[in-house]
């Protein structure tokens, strides 16, 4: 049974359901969790959350209260806190079970069915929430909260599924695709980057919503499937602004992330907008977030520029020199590998392949999935191989080139070696 109680009066061995209050008020990636030690429950009695719904029914409850004869309330607990009780069956039938952790590390493979599953409502939240920002709702921290935790969580769980499935599929609007992308590019580079929870919660709600600028243009002007990049750039530029205002006349949104929503655009050596910022004048997450934009716009195409393949972005990146922070960059690149999921790659047995899956000890070795023979001239049956692993049966010579070969459309032959290597990793 679910009980609502004041924070003051829980114990250890309660199971915590749900923490009340503003999402940015507690100290916690979790709002689900049995509390058995010392350290987490006084951080949460020292935390600004008011009060927590309890689960009885998968931990302890509240300790009932007696009256006296007159009907005032009689202590019935110790002015120390109780210890947690010794194991009994209650406990032990309730506790979570390792792979309950929702931050446990899983195999890309399984990821991937797992983001396939939440991605249906993950897209359905940002849409609601920039479709309400347009409509002139302010938006809330609490709004976002369910979709950055679904993005951390999957992070957490594996480094390189989330980005590597929105690489392997097609969404119609660009714009809220582009959000959840640089969501969870921004959680990958902090989490490079060694910064803490917090920082890497504010750097995915930065983002989440520093394009939301968007839904205050012009209605009539936005190209269709909401790909805004081909507006013209006096207009283009007012969406940072616009964010920027809304962002800020929210109330409960952090100050970096609202900077980070004017300052995503702007370039080390003075050539961005709004402001010509250069160097030092823009904070780190406004340097994150240049990276994380300018990737998924390389990879996504449009505005009158075909897609680049993720290996050819990375190399795209590399090549803006002085306008890109040299240091985030290099921890950007260590983030997703040199061949990112999703890269069609040429193989010395002049195989054609995709990257399927990275090796964190040696990202110029991903797994790969075979599809093509340069040798034959036809589609072959799809091999996996771990080049990290596979003692020099094959490497990566070079990005493929796919012009002119009889295969399906890059979108569609992405979705199907994704699909088939799930298949055979389940």
């Amino acid at each position: 049974m679910l009980k609502r109680v004041p924070t003051s009066d829980i114990e250890l061995g309660m199971f915590i359901h749900k923490l009340e209050g503003s999402w940015f008020k507690h100290p916690f990636w979790k709002s689900r969790f049995l509390l058995t030690d010392e350290k987490t429950l006084d951080s949460l009695l020292n935390s600004d959350v008011p009060s927590v719904v309890i689960d009885t029914e998968r931990g302890l409850d509240v300790r009932p209260v007696r009256r006296d004869a007159t009907g005032g309330a009689v202590a019935d607990r110790a002015p120390a806190r109780r210890p947690m009780p010794s194991p009994a069956p209650r406990l032990r039938a309730v506790a979570p079970a390792a792979s309950a952790d929702p931050y446990a590390p899983t195999t890309t493979a399984k990821e991937f069915g797992r983001c396939r599953k939440n991605m249906v409502h993950v897209g359905r939240v940002v849409s609601r929430v920039f479709l309400e920002a347009r409509l002139g709702k302010a938006i809330s921290s609490q709004d976002v909260e369910p979709v950055i935790e679904e993005v951390y969580a999957s992070v957490q769980r594996n480094l390189y599924a989330f980005n590597g499935l929105l690489r392997c599929q097609q969404d119609n609007e660009y714009v809220y695709r582009h959000s959840l992308a640089v969501s969870a590019l921004m959680i990958a580079l902090a989490r490079q980057l060694r910064l803490s929870p917090n920082d890497m919660r504010d750097a995915g709600m930065a983002g989440l919503l520093m394009d939301v600028g968007v839904g205050q243009l012009p209605v009539d002007e936005i190209p269709p499937q909401g790909d805004y990049r081909a507006l013209p750039p006096d207009l283009l530029e007012q969406h940072v602004l616009l964010g920027h205002a809304l962002l800020k006349s929210a109330g409960d949104i952090p100050p970096r992330v609202v900077e980070a929503c004017l300052n995503h655009h702007e370039r080390l050596d003075g050539t961005g907008y709004p402001n010509k910022l250069s160097g030092l004048e823009i904070d780190l997450f406004g340097r994150m977030a240049a990276i994380c934009d300018c990737y998924d716009n390389f990879v996504s195409g449009g505005a009158g520029r075909p897609a680049l393949d993720p290996a050819e972005a990375i190399r795209a990146l590399v090549a803006m020199g002085p306008k890109l922070d040299r240091d985030v960059l290099r921890a950007f690149v260590e983030t997703l590998g040199v061949y990112p999921i999703g890269s069609f790659v040429r193989l010395r047995s002049e195989r054609l392949a995709m990257v399927v899956d990275e090796d964190p000890a040696d990202t110029t070795r991903p797994t790969v999935r075979t599809f093509y023979s340069l040798i034959l001239e036809k589609r072959i049956r799809s091999e996996t191989i771990a080049l990290a692993n596979c003692f020099g049966e094959d490497e990566i010579v070079g990005i493929a080139d796919l012009t002119g070969l009889d295969i399906p459309d890059v979108t569609d032959l992405r979705a199907s070696i994704l699909a088939s290597f799930g298949r055979e990793a389940a």
